[in-house]
């Protein structure tokens, strides 16, 4: 792809420029490119700390995908929709997204490698699927991931623009009073502990609706919609306004609750606009037989 840089990009590092005009390229990722010789500003080798000049002609080569070291397993998947351009799938609770150290495999990018075969997108020069979006270990529900690079370019737009529609079901604990609201609050890295997340001012502008479903005693069934997507968002503004939620160990309570695996947190709706079709795309997935039991024993409790 070819990019100009206008007057008001004039000073810009070239990998910032790179990660604000490429759709679906990270600042990260922008920084591999220009170092692999990816990036050219007007014919000429750059570096990730040139500044840019009005004008200035930026070429952006996305190579093709390498192989990857992750081997594809037969691992069972519940498909909600799939197509030639992307696929959703309902993950369940205990899975990992991603192989991490701990986690070298039995993961969904694993299952999705036998799943899809060589329909995978490349974006960030791996051959993987280009999963667009996370979510937790021990939370379950609709994720979805793209086979080709522009169905990937064309979702992580819609995720940035907040039009890729996310919708969870959680239980918290404690008595919500009202029935619906909006938690707006900045969240960044934990300034003492870096393994969670915290709301602290000056980190990334994060808004969650929520609205209540249900109550019980000690406890609220909720919705939430996010309008951005932070590491543990919903865990992190939820535990924020005094009500994490049931069974998060790192957020909330740390004792574990049973029948759980961790946070009571179920993806439940994912809308989005289909990058070939224009068409807009909503899916929803039931709530888990683990869900529904918390529900059935704090209804049993308030009896």
């Amino acid at each position: 792809m070819t990019l100009t840089a206008t007057i008001e990009d004039a000073g810009k590092r070239l990998d910032a420029f790179v990660a604000e005009r490429a759709q679906g390229v990270s600042r990260s990722a922008a920084a591999r490119l220009i170092a692999g010789g990816n990036v050219t500003v007007n014919g000429a080798a750059a570096d990730k700390n040139d500044r840019l000049a009005a004008g200035d002609t930026v070429k952006v080569i996305i190579p093709e995908a390498a192989d990857t070291a992750v081997t594809a397993q037969e691992i069972p998947l519940d498909v909600v929709y799939e197509d030639e351009d992307v696929i959703v799938v309902n993950k369940p609770v205990g899975m990992v997204v991603h192989p991490a150290p701990g986690h070298p495999d039995g993961t969904l990018v694993n299952a999705l490698l036998h799943h899809c075969g060589d329909s995978l997108s490349g974006i960030g020069g791996e051959k993987r699927p280009g999963i667009v979006h996370r979510i937790d270990r021990d939370t379950s529900g609709l994720i979805i991931a793209a086979k080709n690079d522009a169905a990937h370019l064309a979702l992580s737009a819609q995720l940035a623009d907040h039009t890729l529609a996310r919708t969870y079901e959680c239980i918290v604990t404690g008595t919500l009073r009202e029935d619906s609201g909006t938690v707006d609050a900045p969240i960044a890295r934990h300034p003492k502990d870096r393994k969670k997340m915290a709301v602290v001012m000056g980190g990334k502008r994060a808004v969650t609706h929520w609205e209540v479903l249900g109550r019980y005693r000690g406890a609220t069934h909720v919705r939430c919609r996010l309008e951005t997507g932070r590491t543990h968002q919903i865990r992190v503004h939820m535990a924020s306004i005094g009500h994490p939620l049931l069974g998060d160990t790192v957020y909330g309570n740390h004792k574990p609750v049973p029948g759980l695996e961790g946070q009571c947190l179920h993806a439940v709706g994912l809308a989005f606009v289909h990058p070939r079709t224009g068409e807009k795309v909503s899916l929803s997935c039931p709530l888990p037989e683990w869900f529904t039991r918390q529900l059935r024993r704090l209804g049993a409790e308030a009896e």
